[in-house]
């Protein structure tokens, strides 16, 4: 292990020791449920740990276990969204008494999660414009209508978003 690593995981343990169980007690007031509370406050350590931050830098630690819990947080409801739509699209179309595997719930979560996170930081047209495009299969004619801009700038926006996209996943680390 070298030094690096070693200093860096000395100050997780720290940061652990000394606010672990205020997180705790904080998440348990936001979420109302210990249990949660306590797989929340792993997830944010194993954020820290898998993260490349600068530890010696944080000099208010507790806004800074928040913060990241408070991601953390945001970041499971919107799961829960996208699996909850994703079930009643699945019930629509298959009727009530068929439900997808927990595998397959899982892996289609993920990817929607994952392609939701690429769209983030794209202004609202140019996503719905991609999404309308690629997801609902739309003519661009259509699109254009709805969102009162011309069949260019819909083909100008799907481009951008797929642009955006390819960025994104290339200063992805592997």
């Amino acid at each position: 292990m070298g030094a690096e690593s070693y200093y860096r995981n000395e100050a997780v343990k720290v940061l652990y020791c000394h606010h672990h169980g205020w997180l705790t007690g904080w998440l348990r007031k936001k979420l109302g449920c210990s249990h949660r509370a306590a797989d929340m406050a792993q997830d944010t350590f194993l954020r820290i740990l898998t993260s490349q931050a600068d530890l010696g830098g944080i000099k208010e630690p507790r806004a800074y276990l928040t913060t990241i819990a408070g991601r953390l947080i945001i970041d499971d409801a919107r799961r829960k969204k996208v699996e909850q739509l994703y079930l009643e699209t699945w019930s629509a179309l298959h009727g009530q008494d068929a439900a997808p595997s927990s595998q397959a719930l899982a892996e289609v979560v993920e990817l929607i999660s994952a392609m939701a996170r690429l769209l983030d930081g794209l202004p609202e047209k140019p996503r719905r414009a991609f999404l309308m495009s690629r997801l609902e299969g739309r003519p661009h004619g259509d699109i254009a209508r709805e969102l009162g801009v011309s069949v260019s700038m819909i083909k100008k926006y799907v481009a951008s978003a797929l642009l955006h996209c390819l960025e994104l996943l290339d200063e992805a680390p592997r």
